[in-house]
């Protein structure tokens, strides 16, 4: 069988060049060009089908829905959107040791009571896989395995065991016979990626891939591999936490920004019914610079707990520091603060952390943070039992979020009872076990605290 030819194509523009060069011809950037097959001409332009496409209005296209079938883990179903869709290509990434394969195992234990499952190890063998399965209590789990890295071995062992569902562990480690680079490299992952993508999208069969992560935490590969998938999920987590963390970063069947919630316990990962409880710190008693915050993770309600600590600066210059949020967003806050409530925090250092390592990028966050700046501050906590959200503009205004009434019901289901929330987003209708305080300004916020 004659070799496939190869050429070297952009990552950035997608230009392509017959040779390696260190600089791109087409958009000039360094560094891009990556080794790809060359496609035949006369299979450029057909579907993934084998047929020649044709233009078709849209009003004749029917839209079919594709049923989905549950992973039986609820977490890991609520992050998919529901559930896995048949022809869907999913990508797992995370740290080393979070609870990856683990996770996948577990999904595949329950999928196999029904359908047909292959899990296809490229980092571990068979035995390995089996001993995980033995301390997760899943032995006599009904899941093929295969030890292989060969995508053409991996292809046929897929094409002889026609399954439902297969897991790649991990696509960095797979490797297609028709590139000289090594296993890893951006060529061998992008084509293996896309071979079994297209592969996926024939036989309508889930694929899931397995990514590893860089040093700054995303995933390794070409930038493409995201775009390739149908569905990217990040698995978050302190090391040194039994709680994890699964993200839905881009989803084609669901909501992005989804969450799912784990503990990591001897029998595998568990779903966490109160997510919220994990990110509320036990106090003794009110402290202060404390604030409760109520911010949406996808379609679920989290209260997080919001701590800040103000004091004299050290140094020759006042530090700002923000743990698990945005610290140039802190840095807008505090100016807002000065002025319009009046608060000076040029002499002090300010650090801010959200409780649990949970990361929080909404802006409904911001009237917490700065509520919690000025408790620390002034040294007064606030009210027991109180929730706070809105959105803090840079004239001083407190502007709605979305979906405030969901937030309000998850903190009356957790016990609270205060809640200081933008005016706008104040129900039609009462909520049983709230006592609402509705505020538009930042100094109308703050005297609230000096309450």
């Amino acid at each position: 069988m004659a070799k496939a030819k190869t050429i070297y194509t952009c990552t950035e523009c997608g230009g392509q060049s017959p040779k390696w060069q260190g600089q791109c011809p087409q958009c000039e950037a360094w560094n891009t060009l990556v080794e790809t097959i060359a496609a035949p001409v006369q299979k450029r332009f057909q579907s993934v089908a084998g047929k020649t496409s044709q233009v078709r209005p849209l009003a004749s296209v029917e839209a079919r829905h594709t049923p989905r079938f549950p992973t039986g883990v609820e977490e890991f179903d609520r992050v998919l959107g529901g559930g896995m869709v048949p022809g869907g290509v999913i990508l797992l990434g995370g740290d080393p040791g979070i609870g990856k394969s683990t996770l996948l195992l577990q999904a595949m234990a329950a999928i196999g009571a029904g359908k047909k499952a292959l899990y296809i190890t490229g980092e571990e063998s068979v035995e390995q896989v089996a001993l995980r399965a033995q301390r997760l209590g899943l032995v006599n789990a009904p899941v093929s395995l295969l030890a292989e890295v060969q995508l053409e071995a991996i292809v046929a062992a897929i094409s002889a065991e026609a399954p439902e569902v297969v897991v790649i562990d991990s696509i960095q480690t797979a490797y297609t016979e028709a590139l000289t680079s090594a296993p890893g490299s951006v060529a061998q992952v992008r084509e293996c990626a896309a071979q079994l993508t297209r592969l996926a999208k024939q036989r309508g069969i889930v694929v899931v891939f397995v990514g590893h992560v860089t040093k700054e935490g995303a995933i390794a590969g070409p930038r493409v591999l995201e775009h390739i998938v149908d569905t990217v999920l990040y698995f978050e987590g302190d090391p040194h936490s039994s709680f994890r963390l699964v993200r839905a970063i881009k989803n084609r069947f669901g909501a992005a920004n989804e969450l799912g919630v784990f503990a990591m316990t001897e029998r595998g990962l568990k779903g966490v019914a109160n997510p919220s409880a994990l990110f509320l710190s036990k106090h003794a008693q009110e402290v202060p610079g404390s604030a409760i915050v109520a911010t949406l993770e996808g379609s679920r309600p989290l209260l997080v707990e919001i701590q800040a600590l103000v004091d004299p600066v050290q140094g020759a210059m006042p530090r700002r520091l923000s743990v698990g949020l945005d610290p140039q967003r802190l840095a807008l806050l505090l100016a807002v603060l000065h002025r319009h409530g009046g608060v000076e925090t040029a002499g002090y250092d300010v650090f801010v952390n959200a409780v649990g390592g949970v990361r929080i990028n909404e802006p409904a966050a911001d009237l917490a943070i700065m509520l919690a700046v000025h408790s620390s501050l002034v040294g007064r906590p606030l009210p027991a039992r109180t929730l706070v959200f809105g959105e803090v503009g840079l004239a001083g205004e407190i502007r709605p979020v979305q979906r405030g009434q969901e937030r309000i019901r998850e903190a009356v289901k957790l016990g609270f009872e205060q809640m200081l929330i933008p005016s706008m987003n104040k129900p039609k209708q009462a909520i049983d076990g709230a006592r609402l305080v509705c505020v538009d300004r930042v100094d109308a916020a703050l005297e609230f605290l000096r309450r």
